[in-house]
């Protein structure tokens, strides 16, 4: 895997409480939401990673989640066209950012919808969710984009999959042919010839995770998950989550991540 250089990410604004979601976690303590954000993005500096620090964007309480704005590989962008209504403003915004530091961006077009968080990249294919974020149409522009590329799509449908906002909240890549997965996408995983890390129900906000320059970035407190990624010989961060959880969001959701420079 191509080392990463560049991520971008975005504090949350004063108004994230007011953001979409399911988990029924109850509201998230703003100062400690702040406190994980900071120390998420000082981890991704210790791997080796220039970080891009966004200012807060009151007007977009989900935009802290930067990573359902684009999908980045090659030093090539696609801005996404988000499924939720309040969020497709922050599109925008991404793009005057990521216009100087691309050498190409294309666009998902109406009526096509897509989220970020449901297309995994796992070396050269990658699963594009189609979930209550991404239809068809957006999945299906994503992954034309992704074969100009060289990186073959994999369509999967998690509509019915209980729990799953995105696909990559049940998914993750940890590398050569390793996939860290719940069970109901692990037979998917296996058909299309990676091994499975399982993930127990218990510790299913612990599918998500992040390979970055050869470290795992797993959510804390979840043992088995973190003892599975250990067992392959990854190094493991773990950091606290707490109040993205409550907000539906994971590792992934927060920061865009650049393979290579332009």
């Amino acid at each position: 895997m191509p080392p990463i250089h560049t991520a971008i990410v975005r504090p949350p604004a004063a108004t994230f409480h007011q953001g979409i979601t399911t988990a029924g976690l109850g509201t998230p303590d703003f100062a400690v939401a702040l406190a994980q954000h900071a120390a998420y993005a000082r981890a991704l500096e210790a791997a080796g990673v220039r970080v891009i620090r966004l200012e807060p964007d009151p007007d977009h309480p989900d935009s802290t989640f930067v990573e359902d704005t684009a999908v980045i590989t090659r030093a090539q962008g696609i801005l996404t066209r988000p499924g939720a209504l309040t969020r497709r403003g922050e599109v925008e915004s991404m793009r005057l950012h990521l216009d100087p530091l691309l050498s190409g961006l294309s666009a998902v077009e109406e009526p096509g919808t897509l989220d970020g968080g449901d297309v995994l990249e796992a070396g050269e294919r990658a699963f594009i969710g189609i979930s209550e974020r991404t239809n068809e149409g957006g999945a299906r522009q994503v992954a034309s984009w992704l074969a100009i590329h060289g990186i073959a799509s994999i369509l999967v449908d998690i509509r019915d999959t209980p729990g799953l906002l995105h696909l990559k909240s049940g998914i993750s890549f940890l590398g050569g042919r390793h996939v860290l997965a719940v069970e109901p996408l692990a037979g998917r995983a296996r058909a299309e010839g990676f091994d499975v890390v399982p993930v127990p129900r218990a510790e299913t906000y612990a599918a998500n995770t992040i390979l970055v320059n050869g470290t795992v970035f797993l959510a804390a407190g979840f043992p088995f998950v973190e003892e599975a990624v250990r067992a392959l010989g990854l190094d493991v961060v773990s950091l606290e989550m707490s109040e993205f959880q409550k907000m539906d969001g994971g590792l992934s959701c927060l920061s865009l991540r650049f393979e290579s420079r332009p």
